[in-house]
């Protein structure tokens, strides 16, 4: 009788840790109260050890994700795979057995707040080998340099350096790239360097092959709003909490964490901030760059006044290369077909969103993607061991608008 008195002790504790209340729309949301709940555990055994001098604490959780996550590289009979480096930077590659003599070519950056995560992971590694199977593409998975050790912008050196050499005739030849067929993509922070690389290349008159399209996976593309509609509707959803995505952009950034209060706060874009002018705010005003049905009753907030100086402290905030929603209109111009995939509870959601009218206002074509049941990371939810409906639809339906325009 006392064991069963332990046991359901034990077990209502792990049912009151797990369980987490999610809006009603969000797709099956015992798992994603199931990753979340290890998810959470992570981050508090990294804080612990970071709090008592162990290690920081982006490398206990990276080492904690890796140890659950990593796989080598290893071939079947559809796709050879190798590790190797482009640009100088670790690369995986899956390259399809057999198919067409020249192939369809796709450079993909993962996401993990440019702290976290790694091409080489099992997830990031079955949906690229599903890509170069279905696609019948190469397939080229970039392992950027990650933080605390490296920061902004180093990372997106290292993606504009791995894009060159992939776009470089010595490597499209190696691999039997079709250089009229060339995406380049990312999720999350990956789809932020996506962005970001794709603005630099296309305004390169010396490039002379170029990517076709862009596809980006709920990229984060700013910093100045952190209280966007999505950032205050989504603020306590997993598995990208509101105040995790700005300890990630200070991480980026190389910036000191006692910042993040005031970026919560939006006081780092107060209007008496010289550095951000009214062009740039243009950019990000989601009242215009929104439609009605996503602004819902959420309110601006634009402080009247912030910490003094702290863009000088933190340039990166206004950098069009760690922030892609800030380029000019004739840099958005010139670059190709895109892409963009936004979930509705996500905080990152709105980033997506401002981008799709900023593109659409620029010329480009522009396939705007966006789940109702959908959260951030969700396309990793559509391979085992937590496969969903909305990891395998927004999974199928990505590959399917590659096949389509690439």
């Amino acid at each position: 009788m006392r064991l069963r008195w332990v046991g359901a002790v034990l077990l209502s504790a792990a049912a009151y840790y797990v369980y987490l209340p999610l809006p009603s729309g969000v797709s099956e949301p015992w798992k994603l109260m199931l990753l979340d709940a290890l998810f959470r555990s992570f981050i508090r055994a990294s804080h612990v050890a970071h709090s008592l001098g162990a290690c920081h604490r982006v490398h206990l959780l990276n080492r904690a994700i890796t140890w659950v996550e990593a796989t080598d590289a290893r071939s079947s009979p559809t796709v050879h795979v190798t590790d190797t480096t482009l640009g100088g930077v670790p690369t995986r590659v899956f390259h399809p057995v057999g198919g067409a003599e020249l192939k369809r070519g796709v450079i993909y950056f993962h996401g993990g707040g440019w702290a976290l995560c790694s091409g080489r992971m099992r997830s990031y590694d079955l949906i690229s080998r599903r890509m170069a199977e279905d696609l019948d593409a190469v397939i080229m998975s970039v392992d950027y340099r990650l933080a605390p050790e490296a920061v902004f912008p180093d990372q997106y050196h290292d993606a504009l350096a791995a894009s060159r050499t992939f776009l470089s005739a010595e490597v499209l030849r190696r691999y039997g790239i079709d250089p009229e067929r060339l995406c380049v993509s990312g999720d999350s922070a990956g789809g932020n360097l996506a962005a970001a690389v794709v603005q630099e290349l296309t305004s390169d008159p010396t490039q002379t092959v170029n990517f076709k399209l862009q596809a980006l996976i709920y990229p984060v593309l700013q910093a100045l709003d952190f209280l966007t509609p999505s950032y205050q509707q989504n603020q306590d959803v997993p598995i990208l909490y509101r105040p995790l995505m700005v300890q990630f952009w200070l991480e980026y950034l190389g910036a000191d964490s006692s910042l993040e209060p005031f970026l919560l706060a939006n006081n780092h874009s107060s209007l008496d901030q010289p550095a951000i002018s009214a062009a740039t705010r243009s950019k990000l005003n989601w009242t215009a760059l929104l439609p009605a049905e996503r602004r819902k009753n959420f309110q601006p907030v634009v402080r009247e006044r912030g910490l003094g100086g702290l863009l000088g402290k933190v340039p990166g905030l206004t950098d069009v290369r760690a922030a892609p929603l800030l380029a000019e209109q004739d840099v958005l111009r010139r670059t190709p077909k895109a892409y963009v995939m936004t979930c509705e509870f996500d905080v990152l959601r709105d980033d997506g969103l401002m981008y799709v009218r900023r593109l659409r206002d620029a010329g480009v074509a522009v396939t705007s993607d966006h789940y109702e049941d959908g959260f951030h990371g969700c396309m990793a939810f559509a391979v085992p061991p937590m496969m969903s409906s909305v990891g395998g639809r927004s999974l199928n339906n990505y590959i399917r608008w590659l096949d389509q325009n690439l």
